[in-house]
């Protein structure tokens, strides 16, 4: 008997199988058009099998969200004094970074379906909101009692989400091509360097708009300061920021 027999591949989980049918679907008919039955038709097992593993159709989409969810906050829960706190919750956010990069090409057929279907894209929406209110409830304990505490916490993890997520969806447009690590890293350096250890300044009244000032005209080691109002949207502040470094 030849001992090169190659052993035969594992069979999936349920869970797998039923990820894998249901995305089969939604490539063939379209989301809309695929039920809950279909799928469990097409994976061969019954309706209870697939409400033990997805509450709904919408979380049959994003299947991993929830146990990257977990690792964060553990890594976030196991940080000490030691970690610097901006560069801490940027190593989080690459973690989520991994869990796309895993597996690229359902990763891209994820993004297209997603912003294809509206209900998608608001459910995605709040997969977000949780990924930055984990970052935020712990930058919120390591800048507790500090001047805007509460405030810095939450700016930087919206910061944090807006610069991965630029990175990642370049990323995901073009298929899943490049680097998707060396661009996540481009970003949030980007953060650290505006937010890290080193980069407090003190606060400055907020004038009518977003407004860029630089230090030193620009010398080596200066301070860029972006000072916007409470209600201006993330991307127009993201904005002035690249603008101001970018003269600095």
């Amino acid at each position: 008997m030849s001992s090169s027999s190659a052993a035969p591949a594992a069979k999936p989980s349920m869970r797998d199988a039923l990820v894998a049918a249901a995305f089969q679907l939604f490539l063939e008919r379209g989301y809309e058009q695929t039920t809950v039955d279909d799928i469990v038709a097409l994976a061969g097992v019954g309706r209870r099998s697939f409400f033990r593993y997805f509450p709904s159709k919408e979380d049959v989409v994003f299947p991993d969200h929830e146990r990257c969810l977990s690792d964060m906050t553990a890594f976030l829960a196991a940080s000490d004094e030691a970690h610097e706190p901006v560069r801490r919750v940027c190593d989080a956010a690459r973690m989520v970074l991994r869990m796309y990069a895993e597996n690229p090409t359902f990763s891209v057929q994820r993004y297209r379906l997603t912003k294809e279907v509206p209900g998608l894209r608001a459910y995605e929406l709040s997969v977000v909101w949780r990924y930055e209110r984990a970052l935020a409830e712990y930058l919120r304990g390591r800048f507790a009692g500090r001047p805007d505490g509460t405030l810095r916490a939450d700016v930087i993890a919206a910061a944090v989400v807006a610069a991965h997520n630029n990175a990642l969806r370049s990323w995901l447009r073009s298929d899943g091509t490049g680097d998707a690590g060396a661009a996540v890293d481009h970003a949030l350096a980007l953060v650290q360097r505006a937010f890290g250890q080193g980069a407090d300044t003190p606060a400055a009244p907020a004038p009518a708009g977003p407004a860029a000032h630089e230090g030193a005209a620009g010398e080596p080691g200066g301070v860029v300061v972006v000072v916007a109002r409470r209600d201006a949207p993330l991307w127009r502040v993201v904005q002035e920021l690249e603008t101001a470094l970018g003269r600095a």
